[in-house]
């Protein structure tokens, strides 16, 4: 049975609705119940991990057997799975619902399968519908679930011939106001921001997101990684957000932790030394080089060992996009999957 204009017109309010939900463990979700004839009944939203899913929030909303022979549109395939609560399908299956119509399958191993408990119910099943809109709402919890960790993009910037300071150590400002000014847009963008002890004792930097001096919105949590304390009055301990201290040269505990506290995206702003080991040890899903059009020369570069001892070995990047800011290069690119070119 094709998808009919009232399902439409409510799958576009479900996405509406799955906006509200926040960021985290669990993908935005949002449902609405019609009734036979295309009426809304209920709407529902997925308000955050333990909390009821979308469908069970909206089938909340209806007296006990308003929703026998209606339609349930959501935004993600109805989990199949039963975690801090139980399973959609079975809710949907066993308030009566004759029809869902999903946008987007669920990826998970343990959570999929909603679709066929289902149908072998006797529902009938329509996926599809605006999956594009339903995967572009939760692209980065999907990065999540395909990577096993939060997405990881590494940010410098760097002079013309690759250094990222000076030779007495100072580097502000390589670049200009204008890729400084995106630098702070993409923080607000990411859910935590991650620097190294050594860029905290030697920038001592706020690790906030602004714009000019007014705090943007959202405001990524600051993440201090390596042994040495960061002292107390570090400009970051007056973020406001509380930082995380992982003192530790484990990165694959540290992502693991901050996936368990539902980080989807880390943006990784210094120093060299930990751009360098995210590289190396495979843990670098994006790119950003903000390229000044100076020269520094001298040893400090803006890389150092990422574990390339020949050319053969190079990790090679595909470059999305070359932004021009003001007077300086933004290179917007990601790993290869395959060696390009020779």
């Amino acid at each position: 049975m094709a998808v009919t204009e009232a399902e439409r017109h409510a799958m576009t309010r479900a996405l509406e609705l799955a906006g509200n939900g926040p960021r985290g463990l669990n993908p935005q979700v949002g449902a609405i119940i019609l009734s036979p004839a295309g009426d809304v009944l209920a709407e529902g939203w997925h308000r955050g991990a333990g909390t009821p899913h979308a469908e069970v929030d909206a089938l909340g909303k209806l007296a006990p057997g308003a929703a026998r022979g209606a339609t349930a549109v959501v935004t993600l395939e109805p989990c199949n799975h039963t975690g801090r609560t139980g399973p959609c399908s079975q809710a949907l299956i066993d308030a009566g619902v004759g029809r869902v119509v999903y946008a987007l399958d669920d990826p998970g191993e343990l959570s999929s399968g909603g679709g066929e408990r289902l149908r072998a119910a006797g529902v009938d099943v329509e996926p599809g519908e605006q999956a594009e809109a339903s995967r572009a709402l939760i692209a980065d919890w999907l990065d999540v679930q395909r990577l096993g960790r939060p997405r990881v993009t590494v940010k410098w910037a760097q002079s013309l011939d690759g250094r990222a300071a000076a030779s007495d150590g100072t580097s502000q400002w390589i670049t200009g106001a204008a890729a400084r000014a995106d630098v702070h847009l993409r923080r607000a963008a990411s859910d935590a921001i991650v620097v190294g002890t050594g860029t905290v004792l030697a920038d001592d930097p706020s690790l906030t997101a602004r714009d000019g001096d007014v705090l943007l919105p959202h405001q990524p949590v600051p993440v201090v990684i390596g042994a040495r304390e960061t002292p107390a009055d570090a400009a970051l301990r007056r973020h406001p957000r509380e930082p995380l201290f992982y003192p530790t040269r484990d990165l694959h505990a540290v992502l693991d932790d901050l996936r368990e506290r539902g980080v989807q995206r880390v943006f990784v702003e210094g120093g060299p030394t930990l751009a360098s080991r995210f590289i190396a040890e495979g843990l670098c899903d994006d790119v950003l080089a903000y390229i000044a059009p100076v020269l520094l020369g001298g040893a400090r570069l803006a890389l150092t060992d990422i574990g390339v001892e020949g050319i053969d070995g190079a990790r090679r990047l595909i470059v999305d996009e070359w932004m021009p800011l003001g007077a300086d290069l933004l290179v917007i690119a990601r790993p290869a999957t395959t060696k390009e070119g020779n």
